[in-house]
């Protein structure tokens, strides 16, 4: 039989559960809520995991503060330098240090003034292809990782020369991600996968952006191939969806110009960069902040196409 004191404690305890059961349950209901009232979906699209931190940031952390916003980042090849699933002599593989710099990155800007959360990963299935997908908060995060092309767009010799150029001009007829999770059968199938994610994640949002390097390369000078024949893949996935608006960024040569972030902006993107960083380093690579890589920061050049139309037409 059990004593008062002991009764005492079992109700605090089955008190104590119901209240932890009533908090998981009124956060799944604001989840939903949120879900259901999210009407502006911005997609960032990189061809390697620190583009948009050095390009595009940081109208991306804008998008991430909004609450009711879904914020998409697809990273389309593993930005693995060559190597593959190698690691270059270090403990763990570059393409997975590279990862977690991004996922850190995307973490240092949702978790601002919030207590960290449980991110949710699993593997989607898109157009018949697997893709790791990462869910935190109120970010997406898809990584393709399909082989870095080089800047040439040349591909490298230990992945077989693939890169994204080669696939959109026809130079090869498929191209395999480096961890053999999938093969796109042709430069259409990449296309058409990408066209699938936006739609799956924009579901019947209005208020849609994309976001992309400038495929204008007389502004755009010296850009990486991957960056270029990226966007352009997205372009031609969204060329149907002319209600949907385009910001398209200048990306190496801005280095060369002006700085033009005012410095709340600037510490915006220093800080998601230097989580990016410390997300390499913590899985035993160096860290890209180095002089070249710092040389992109505080400057935020980009142009914007707004969307023509509605999506009812």
């Amino acid at each position: 039989m059990l004593s008062c004191r002991s009764k005492t404690l079992v109700g605090a305890g089955f008190a104590a559960m119901r209240n932890i059961f009533l908090v998981f349950l009124v956060l799944i209901v604001e989840r939903a809520v949120s879900a259901q009232n999210t009407n502006r979906v911005a997609f960032y699209f990189g061809a390697h995991p620190d583009d948009w931190q050095l390009f595009m940031n940081p109208n991306a952390y804008q998008d991430v503060q909004g609450a009711s916003n879904k914020v998409v980042f697809v990273y389309v090849t593993a930005g693995d330098a060559g190597v593959g699933l190698g690691n270059g002599a270090r403990s763990q593989p570059y393409y997975l240090a590279r990862e977690n710099g991004a996922k850190l990155s995307a973490r240092f800007m949702a978790d601002a003034a919030k207590a960290p959360e449980i991110p949710v990963d699993s593997v989607a299935s898109v157009s018949g292809h697997a893709i790791r997908r990462w869910l935190y908060r109120n970010t997406v995060s898809y990584f393709m990782r399909l082989p870095d092309g080089s800047p040439q767009g040349t591909g490298y010799v230990a992945t077989a020369e693939q890169s994204l150029k080669r696939l959109h001009e026809g130079a090869i007829r498929t191209m395999t991600c480096i961890d053999n999770s999938t093969t796109y059968q042709g430069w259409s199938d990449l296309r058409t996968t990408l066209r699938k994610v936006i739609d799956q994640e924009r579901g019947t949002a209005t208020n849609v952006w994309v976001n992309i390097p400038d495929t204008n390369i007389e502004k755009n000078i010296g850009d990486h191939a991957d960056h270029q024949h990226m966007a352009q893949g997205v372009l031609e996935a969204i060329a149907d969806l002319r209600w949907i608006n385009k910001a398209l960024y200048l990306d190496y040569v801005t280095a060369d110009m002006e700085e033009n972030m005012s410095s709340v902006e600037r510490q915006i993107e220093i800080g998601t960069f230097a989580a990016l960083s410390m997300g390499l380093t913590a899985l035993d690579h160096p860290s890209p902040w180095d002089r070249l890589h710092r040389s992109w920061l505080g400057r935020h050049y980009f142009r914007v196409e707004p969307g023509v139309g509605s999506p009812a037409q």
